[in-house]
């Protein structure tokens, strides 16, 4: 689960994490009385949507009178932000964040982030901060470092040495301990995935300052911070993907033609990758689950269907303790009521196959049998070139 910006440097603020002064603001006016209760002559006015690249995109303007800000606001609010993050489609501006301007000498790119490959919290840093981290691997893979965090031991001061040392303020390294053991502490104990800041700066008086702030959170650990998943905001996810999610259902939406319908992570993966090898596009990936039953099948089929980019499904299926036969009617009642328009792929193997494809058979409904993985994905691939 992502957040906004203001979101993440409250929770920052409560973890002992520099940031500046700011609010949330979710209308011109009442953004012109934020920069007036934080004084001073110069603000940030801020997009507040769950996507990278908002700079760029003229989502943050620099102001230099209340009439700036209001005027700002005022372009920024209810507008589509299309940043390199957000798709063609772009993401509706429905507030923004406004923040006292600090005074800049460096800026520095830090981050936290699960290393899956050796299953520990790992620190990403880099001098070339206000850059899209990809941009810098690309370019500079040499000004990036990362290192691991023993579980056992959390942060300790050669962490802080080696990323004063790579950010040129070995003078600093204590104030970089404290950071990176607040900022430990909090990936922890709200079961992050991932705390980025991008920038984070020096000040001209010579204080470290996030001016910026992204923070993901694990699904799957949300149930312990119910104040946490208070902080969702609907509007910044797919409505299919939220629908799914209300009905348990693994879901996200992708660019593709061809909608998959999946038991199993894994086996989604897979089915994902034969349908590009084969040169089609992915619609989604989409995983029922091992234990779905009638209606969860049926919602996925329908959730896949509202879809107005899906030219072909391919359902692809191995019971073991989902039975065939269970997803064979969830389909033909989603088919059924949703008046299946597009070819639909189904390959199923597995516990009851041979009456999941009889119940299939005698449905009526034109569907396109496979009994392998491969054979199902090139008629899939065939179905949307015609």
């Amino acid at each position: 689960m992502n957040i906004h910006e203001y979101q993440a440097k409250k929770l920052f603020e409560v973890f002992d994490i520099p940031v500046g002064l700011g609010e949330v603001a979710e209308t011109p006016e009442r953004a012109v009385e934020v920069a007036t209760e934080l004084g001073g002559n110069v603000w940030v006015v801020k997009a507040q949507i769950h996507a990278g690249g908002r700079g760029l995109a003229g989502g943050v303007k620099l102001c230099k009178s209340l009439d700036e800000v209001k005027s700002y606001a005022e372009s920024l609010l209810n507008s589509t932000l299309i940043t390199h993050q957000t798709g063609p489609l772009g993401q509706k501006v429905r507030k923004l964040y406004i923040e006292s301007a600090a005074n800049v000498s460096r800026e520095f790119y830090l981050s936290l982030v699960l290393n899956r490959n050796t299953s520990q919290v790992c620190i990403i840093a880099s001098a070339e901060g206000g850059m899209d981290i990809e941009e810098v691997a690309e370019k500079y893979p040499e000004k990036i470092i990362n290192l691991s965090i023993s579980a056992a031991s959390g942060i300790q001061g050669y962490h802080a040495r080696r990323v004063a040392c790579v950010f040129g303020l070995l003078d600093k390294a204590k104030d970089f301990l404290a950071l990176l053991q607040n900022l430990y502490e909090f990936y922890k104990g709200c079961d992050c995935s991932l705390i980025e800041i991008n920038p984070l700066v020096l000040t001209t008086e010579g204080n470290l300052l996030a001016l910026d702030a992204k923070v993901s959170f694990d699904d799957n650990a949300l149930y312990r911070h119910a104040s946490i998943q208070e902080l969702n905001d609907p509007f910044e996810e797919d409505p299919s993907e939220t629908e799914a999610k209300a009905h348990d259902l693994s879901y996200v939406k992708l660019d593709g033609e061809i909608g998959c319908l999946v038991n199993g992570a894994g086996l989604a993966m897979a089915t994902m990758d034969i349908i590009k090898h084969y040169g089609g596009e992915p619609a989604n990936f989409l995983d029922v689950g091992g234990s779905a039953d009638k209606e969860r099948v049926s919602k996925a089929l329908q959730i896949i269907l509202k879809d107005k980019g899906v030219k072909a499904i391919l359902v692809n299926i191995f019971g073991g303790i989902m039975r065939c036969d269970i997803i064979a009617q969830g389909v033909i009642a989603a088919a059924s009521e949703m008046k299946l328009d597009v070819p639909l792929v189904v390959r199923l193997q597995g516990t009851n196959k041979d009456l999941g494809k009889q119940i299939l058979t005698d449905s009526g409904l034109n569907i396109i049998a496979a009994d392998g993985l491969d054979e199902a994905a090139q008629k899939a691939v065939l179905a949307v070139k015609g």
